[in-house]
């Protein structure tokens, strides 16, 4: 028996990140009724703990370092000691303003209920929080996810940080150890090698990346003082109040802290996806269709709890679909030229295929590589640390994918999605009007390569 206390409305989202908010607004806009379900902080992952945090502490992480290696002689910088309490309440303060502006406004702007509560399935048409009955013609799970801790033997005897909880340190510790080199492990190691502190990583940097960049910035993180060990993590060993990571091969790495990043892990345990019939792949993240739908007809998920790519664009992009088809709609996402941004410095930025994914996805490919030092506003910044790569079909010349490694590198994005979408060759990019002295000169000039790789004038 459904309870009296029980609301229908035409659409009821679990969450409130950016898949929940993207669904929220768009539902609202063709005049739905929508509940927002959120059991623990307004604005999910990218404002609180992620995107928003992270970015503006490396900000500040790397003014710091900047002015350790200033390369113009004749203007003397320093730094001095870094205060990390500081910085975080400042970061706090910012995230606080966030997510109001952002978040508990635009819900109050656009009318929709954010309810806070425990969700979860009694069954496959009824959702409960805290205990009642929220009906609604369709659901939208959009939980995200949470750092993975791994089962590596001796982690739980000792106190390790995740990406979250290391944002929240009141104080720096003198040395850290950081399992994981994908994008947040990164990102952490060279947020607090560049606060002064002595950073180890252990694992494969930045895997995913094209080898060519990937083995650059391996150099630039030899160069701040990381210390990259490519090898797994076996065990760890309490070490007083720190801790020592024993990889495979042997090695014992020891710092005061130790920091897992190692992935993330879709946020559903608590709610009962087996009573409504939705399934979960091999990882956890919950199944969908092109259109966002689960194995329950009426449930839709969308953003990190469904396994798509960890960007909060993506995740409001994929709620936006989710609520157009929860509505009766029939939309899908396109992936093509989908970018992405690691905030190292240089940045390390990529839009559209690898070359190992153009030549699995069936392309013959051509590929050409610009190094920094042939790029008049690297050469004029004193920071040649990088390259752009430019993968293409050997047959047609469209370009697949545009992959830097470079300062600004992200700011170039957006027009390499615009390159890729547009199916633009290689010949189109090299035509193509650039500015000079700007990065973003760079896509022309690699995509010159393949006319011609003798050297260039400056503006040729």
């Amino acid at each position: 028996m459904t309870s009296v206390a029980a609301t229908t409305v035409d659409l009821a989202v679990i969450g409130s990140g950016g898949a929940a908010m993207a669904a929220a607004i768009h539902a609202r806009q063709r005049g739905a009724t929508v509940v927002l379900v959120e059991q623990a902080t307004l604005g999910g992952t990218c404002v609180n703990i992620g995107c928003v945090p992270s970015k503006t502490l490396l900000a500040a992480a790397g003014l710091r370092h900047s002015a350790l290696t200033n390369p113009f002689l004749g203007v003397a910088t320093s730094a001095g000691a870094v205060d990390f309490g500081a910085l975080v309440e400042q970061k706090d303060e910012l995230v606080a303003r966030l997510r109001q502006h952002k978040y508990a406004d635009v819900a109050s702007g656009y009318g929709f209920e954010v309810r806070v509560g425990h969700a979860r399935f009694r069954d496959a048409d009824t959702l409960l929080v805290n205990g009642e009955a929220l009906l609604a013609r369709a659901y939208l799970i959009a939980t995200g996810a949470q750092p993975t801790v791994p089962e590596l033997p001796g982690l739980s005897e000792v106190e390790f940080l995740t990406s979250t909880t290391a944002m929240e340190l009141p104080e720096l510790p003198q040395s850290l150890v950081v399992i994981g080199g994908g994008y947040v492990g990164v990102e952490q190691a060279q947020l607090f090698a560049h606060l002064g502190i002595s950073v180890t990583m252990v694992g494969r940097l930045a895997p995913r990346a094209e080898p060519e960049l990937a083995s650059r910035l391996h150099k630039v993180f030899a160069e701040d003082g990381i210390t990259v060990v490519t090898d797994r993590a076996a065990c760890i060993e309490p070490n007083g109040a720190g801790a020592v990571v024993v990889t495979e091969t042997g090695q014992r790495l020891a710092a005061q802290r130790l920091l897992v990043a190692v992935g993330r892990t879709a946020r559903t345990a608590e709610l009962n996806l087996h009573a409504a019939g939705i399934k979960t792949d091999d990882h956890g993240f919950v199944v969908v269709d092109a259109e966002q739908r689960t194995s329950n007809p009426r449930v839709f998920a969308a953003g990190d709890v469904s396994g798509a790519p960890q960007f909060v664009y993506v995740a409001a992009a994929a709620g936006k679909v989710a609520a157009t088809n929860a509505l009766g709609g029939s939309d899908r996402l396109d992936y093509t030229g989908l970018p992405a941004v690691i905030f190292t410095r240089p940045q390390l930025a990529c839009a559209g295929l690898t070359e190992a994914v153009a030549l699995q996805q069936g392309h013959r490919c051509q590929c050409r590589l610009l190094d920094l030092a042939d790029l008049p506003r690297a050469l004029v910044s004193r920071d040649t640390r990088g390259a752009i790569k430019l993968v293409a079909d050997a047959d047609t010349g469209q370009v697949l994918g545009v992959h830097a490694l470079a300062d600004g590198a992200g700011e170039m994005m957006l027009a390499a999605t615009y390159a890729i979408k547009a199916g633009f060759t290689v010949d189109d990019l090299a035509d193509t009007w650039a500015p000079y002295l700007t990065m973003a000169e760079g896509l022309r000039l690699v995509a010159g390569l393949f006319r011609n790789q003798m050297p260039t004038s400056c503006c040729a």
